[in-house]
């Protein structure tokens, strides 16, 4: 689905002038109604496309600042990182009534944002070298920190640069820790991680430069963007190998 919307994106971009790829971020896809998602930080809006259009469908605006990262539930609610000053802060847009409404107020931007099977909103300050979590039924404006500390490292209880994270069905929680080039696993409810890809990993790995996404199937194989070496990478059950970007950076089909 997410290459389709890169195939229609480049058809746009070259008829109708919209804003280059380089400019939108948080592509993301709902398979429940074959729908495609992106920000646009340039412009500071949120644009959607439904199946088989070429122009975005529906443009979300207004009071966005620098609205970096996404989340799409499957109702069609977005979570936008809406981090730019002065706002510093997560807000919802709610499909039925076309409004949004704030529902997590941070010191940063997030970098990635993610809501689990419980209402749980999980966000990624790079800065901070941190992820924070908040319950979102009940109002509930506590938020606590559940991945690293405010200073960086590399010990196992620590990150340095955390981006994309993801939550499986049972909770764990993966974070692709950039600048320390890992991916590490956290066990539902765990301090300590266990590096599964990337420098340090206890299993068999790939080496990462400046991962920054993450995302696991239902049968725990991984799927990471690994930033600085222009590609995305997966694990399966032979080990990990290259999927996109296997031949270097560079703007060709293959790259």
């Amino acid at each position: 689905m997410l290459g389709i919307f890169l195939k229609l994106f480049r058809k746009s971009r070259k008829i109708h002038r919209r804003p280059p790829l380089s400019q939108c971020f948080g592509p993301r896809d709902s398979p429940a109604n074959n729908t495609i998602y992106a920000a646009n930080r340039v412009k500071n809006e949120i644009l959607i496309w439904t199946k088989d259009s070429v122009d975005p469908t529906k443009t979300i605006s207004g009071t966005l600042s620098d609205p970096y990262s996404i989340f799409v539930t499957y109702n069609g609610d977005i979570y936008i990182n809406n981090g730019g000053e002065p706002n510093r802060r997560v807000d919802k847009w709610i499909l039925s009534t076309d409004t949004l409404v704030t529902v997590m107020n941070v010191n940063a931007s997030c970098f990635a944002i993610f809501v689990d099977m419980n209402d749980i909103l999980y966000c990624s300050i790079y800065e901070q070298h941190k992820v924070m979590r908040q319950w979102l039924i009940h109002n509930d404006i506590i938020i606590t920190i559940v991945v690293g500390t405010d200073s960086n490292g590399s010990a196992l209880n620590e990150r340095n640069g955390p981006m994309g994270i993801f939550v499986e069905l049972n909770f764990d929680l993966y974070v692709a820790d950039c600048a320390n080039d890992r991916i590490q696993l956290f066990q539902s409810e765990q301090i300590n991680a266990k590096t599964i890809a990337g420098v340090s990993s206890s299993d068999i790995s790939i080496p990462l430069s400046s991962p920054n996404g993450i995302l696991a199937n239902t049968d725990k194989y991984l799927f990471i963007v690994d930033g600085s070496n222009h590609r995305i990478v997966g694990s399966g059950p032979n080990g990990f190998r290259c999927l996109i970007g296997c031949n270097d950076r560079g703007s060709e089909s293959n790259q």
